[in-house]
């Protein structure tokens, strides 16, 4: 017997999304200052893409592993999803806290490995309760919640060490250290990390297995390492054709984002601002200005999801048409990085990434959810991860720098043509979408 599952009202939707707030504080805080760390520490700018490296191929192993074991795991008092929301608070919030402080870059890009490592932890478990805990009717509003409150998350962390710059904490130090600016704002986004997860731990009730005696039956039948990950290699052989359409759409489009993280503070300090001596008040000032129009593109992301939201609760969309036409606009705003002549003008560019942004992080988990079965959800959640961590391997281990340089030309803004031009094809790649049970809400 399948249970029917209540409809949530938006603030029980809410609470049980706002860990994300955590763990967008902690991406974003990564994702926006840790090749800022990289440079301060003596990082050339073409190694900076190598040094992301252990993040991805972390999560590649982790997220399938998690989610499979996630949904093996029920407890009557702490469920199924929560104990793993836990752990990776725990792993990532001291990960967190202690980025900054590294001395070397061997150090820093090994922070950044458990930090990325121990968010996985958390992350895909949060998308797999949407899909847990609500009726298909309401999986796109679920998944826009969610991008809402990681739009928020991104606006606020990734502005934190300019608000500590203004309240006057140092944002210059001596050469191979980094600014007690940073230093704050990763811990005031480890706290925030740990308390938002834990806030929806403590406010949130899953739902058990439908069939408990099979649940169990399967579950001891599946014991060992050897079984798990044998049932996770079939999972992938025999992952629904929608999830290999997706994985195309995704690969374009974290590849993109790969390249914005790893080079929009180099590109834009140097292209933008002039600027090139890590050590300088005017290297650190214009870090801490991309911080903030990066902060743009996650408070864009909180409006548009706002509208969805309000869309997706009252009327059917068509997921595909709105994802492709959403990467489309964001690729446009890369494009736009390159020809602009003010930094104010950042502001439009990363807003028309922010639509992109908002899209991603909702429209390909929403197609998916309706095309994968209920008890599986966990894994193939894990799974789909495959086709964002692939694509940000392929960009660190070369394919960033061969691409760009190729394309576009030497110089380090070129990377920002780069990206426009992988979104743009990530939104074109929706075309290969055609199952209308997913693409339409």
């Amino acid at each position: 017997m399948t249970l029917k599952k209540k409809e949530l009202s938006f603030w029980q939707i809410w609470n049980m999304s706002f860990g994300f707030l955590g763990i967008q504080f902690g991406f974003a805080l990564q994702g926006g200052f840790m090749s800022r760390i990289f440079q301060t520490l003596g990082a050339d700018k073409d190694a900076i893409p190598f040094l992301w490296i252990a993040a991805p191929l972390t999560g590649l192993l982790i997220q399938p592993i998690v989610g499979y074991l996630s949904d093996r795991t029920w407890h009557p008092k702490f469920g199924r999803r929560k104990p793993f929301f836990f752990i990776g608070a725990v792993l990532s919030t001291i990960a967190l806290f202690f980025a900054p402080y590294s001395s070397a870059l061997w150090m820093a890009a090994g922070s950044l490995w458990i930090l990325d490592a121990s968010i996985n932890i958390s992350m895909e478990p949060f998308r797999a309760l949407v899909a847990d805990k609500l009726p298909d009717s309401q999986r796109s509003y679920g998944f826009v919640v969610q991008t809402l409150i990681i739009g928020i998350g991104t606006w606020i962390a990734s502005n934190l060490p300019w608000l500590m710059t203004q309240i006057g904490v140092p944002n210059t130090a001596p050469d191979g250290v980094v600014p007690d600016s940073v230093r704050y704002a990763f811990a005031i986004g480890a706290f925030v990390l740990f308390s938002s997860i834990l806030y929806t731990i403590l406010r949130t009730e899953e739902y058990p297995p439908e069939d408990m005696e099979e649940f169990e039956r399967e579950k001891a039948a599946k014991k060992g390492a050897f079984s798990g990950m044998s049932e996770i290699a079939k999972n992938i052989v025999g992952m629904p054709k929608v999830m290999q359409q997706l994985g195309v759409v995704q690969f374009f489009s974290w590849f993109a984002f790969f390249t914005m993280w790893s080079f929009a503070t180099p590109a834009i300090t140097e292209h933008v601002f002039g600027a090139t001596d890590t050590s300088s008040a005017a290297y650190n000032d214009a870090a801490d200005s991309v911080g903030n129009y990066l902060g743009t593109y996650g408070l864009v992301s909180m409006f548009y999801a706002l509208i969805l939201a309000f869309f997706t609760s009252r009327l059917k969309i068509n997921r595909k048409l709105l994802h492709m036409v959403s990467l489309i606009i964001g690729g446009i705003g890369f494009i736009m990085i390159y020809y602009i002549d003010q930094p104010w003008m950042l502001h439009i560019c990363f807003s028309l990434v922010g639509i992109a942004w908002a899209s991603i992080l909702s429209m390909p988990y929403a197609m998916l959810s309706s095309s994968v079965e209920p008890k599986k959800m966990g894994v193939y959640m894990g799974i789909f991860n495959m086709f964002i961590v692939i694509p940000q391997i392929v960009a660190a281990l070369g394919g960033v720098n061969i691409l760009y340089k190729f394309f576009f030309g030497e110089e380090v803004i070129n990377t920002m043509l780069l990206a426009g031009t992988l979104l743009i094809l990530a939104g074109l790649s929706n075309l290969f979408i055609t199952d209308r049970k997913v693409t339409h809400d």
